[in-house]
């Protein structure tokens, strides 16, 4: 019998995070985002929001089928990407909307979106509550209570190896799409103001403190990890 804790957890996880990417989907915001190239992949929320959901999902398929080691071993694997690249997100994510809103939240002004309303597209609270507060809180809840810690060679070598591939990958594919998408009528041809107003190299430098923070992240949430 599966344990009932576990399941509501993950449930509950994978029904408001895909309420929330629906609600992103049927916004005006949506039209904005699928026509640059890249989509919805160019966005970190997204694709964190995307791996955490398939995350829980795993971890559901764990509750009702526990004796499927393949699968618990996949879904800790995916653990291992998904709760640092979280913690990562939601630690940039809320500390910019609260002190810099400007270099993280896209302008209204000239976007397709809202043309006619000035200022910064602040995100409904009902919606970050799906997509930048659910995620992390489930998943860090997950491991915490229902999961064995990782040992020290998978926090050394498989955690960073895994974090610093993603952020590799997604760096790449954004600098990629930015190439066609800097050549269209957009107001940010990377996906957040803070990229598309650096150079490069400060871009680059941004990218790779976004993944030391989601290592050192997991380096401290395995540590007080029971």
């Amino acid at each position: 019998m599966p344990r009932f804790g576990a399941l509501f957890l993950h449930g509950a996880a994978v029904g408001v995070m895909a309420y929330g990417f629906l609600v992103i989907k049927t916004s005006p915001v949506d039209q904005l985002i699928r026509a640059q190239k890249g989509g919805y992949s160019l966005y970190l929320t997204i694709v964190g929001l995307g791996l955490a959901w398939f995350t829980m999902v795993m971890s559901l398929g764990c509750d009702l089928l526990p004796s499927l080691t393949a699968l618990r071993a996949a879904k800790r694997f995916c653990l291992m990407i998904s709760l640092p690249l979280e913690i990562a997100i939601s630690t940039v994510y809320w500390s910019l909307v609260l002190l810099f809103p400007s270099v993280i939240l896209q302008h209204t002004s000239g976007s397709s979106v809202s043309p006619d309303v000035p200022g910064l597209l602040y995100i409904p609270f009902q919606l970050d509550l799906c997509i930048h507060i659910t995620p992390v809180v489930t998943l860090l809840a997950d491991f915490l209570f229902f999961e064995k810690k990782y040992t020290k060679k998978q926090v050394r070598i498989g955690a960073p190896l895994a974090v610093l591939t993603s952020g590799a990958c997604y760096a790449s594919w954004v600098e990629y799409c930015a190439t066609y998408n800097e050549t269209c009528e957009y107001l940010y041809f990377l996906p957040y103001p803070l990229l598309t107003e650096n150079p490069l190299d400060v871009r680059i430098g941004i990218y790779a403190f976004v993944s030391f923070i989601a290592w050192g992240t997991f380096y401290l949430a395995n540590a007080i990890h029971s």
